[in-house]
């Protein structure tokens, strides 16, 4: 598959251009123009990159690449490196970073939807979504699930009366920031990657559950199911999926 026609027929399935986000989304590196093996991942880390180069691909997609808005405006150390890697090998290097949290089918909202087996009932906004059990389940239980299903203990709280939960309010990624939309909705619990210090405080005296589970750990799904998409529009590619740990 050509670079360029990879990078467009997944800019249109993703509907990048209605973002505005603050890194660029598709091809961030052009490589080689052929393309049949692809190394997909959370992170374009170095381990990434040279997991890419043992395999022999001509690209990566990934959801975090590079050229963010905070990052240093200089080439040199850790960034240099990875640039050297990624040019000297020419590979293709693809991010899609908040197109591939809100699709509804491909992104990571909708994975972690899948594997916790809650039905979908809406958005409150692009990024954060709700829905439903199909019947009530203790927090613990969840506990429970959410470690065996993202291999990882996530950080739990939850208010005194330790009500069960029915509906769920999810986000990966910093979701956070989207509590006090959550506590307004009176929903049971939320779920996302990260938590802050106020955030305990806010979920006890709301009488809720929430789960911080890992910004990486959130964001594991999407990628992967744009891997597979991928694989059914065209067979000919080989896409493997590599989970660099991080406990983050």
């Amino acid at each position: 598959m050509n670079n360029q026609f990879l990078e467009n027929l997944i800019n249109t399935k993703l509907n990048s251009s209605f973002f505005n986000d603050c890194t660029y989304n598709g091809l961030q590196i052009e490589g080689c123009q052929e393309i049949n093996k692809i190394i997909t991942g959370v992170t374009a880390c170095q381990i990434l990159l040279q997991k890419a180069i043992f395999y022999n691909a001509q690209a990566i997609i990934v959801h975090h690449g590079y050229f963010w808005k905070n990052e240093p405006k200089y080439i040199k150390g850790y960034i240099k490196e990875r640039l050297k890697t990624i040019l000297l090998n020419n590979i293709n290097l693809y991010s899609w970073h908040l197109p591939l949290d809100a699709h509804k089918k491909l992104g990571n909202n909708a994975y972690i939807a899948q594997v916790l087996n809650i039905i979908q009932k809406g958005y409150i906004n692009p990024y954060l979504w709700w829905g439903m059990l199909k019947k009530p389940i203790s927090g613990k239980k969840l506990f429970k699930k959410i470690s065996k299903i993202f291999s990882k203990k996530p950080i739990y709280i939850s208010g005194e009366n330790n009500k069960k939960i029915l509906n769920i309010a999810w986000c990966s990624g910093k979701g956070q920031k989207f509590i006090h939309e959550v506590i307004q909705r009176n929903i049971d619990c939320f779920i996302t990657g990260e938590i802050s210090e106020e955030i305990t405080h806010y979920v006890r005296e709301s009488n809720m559950h929430f789960f911080a589970v890992g910004h990486h750990a959130t964001e594991i799904g999407g990628v992967q199911l744009l891997g597979e998409w991928l694989k059914s529009v065209d067979k000919k590619l080989d896409i493997k999926f590599i989970n660099v740990d991080n406990p983050a």
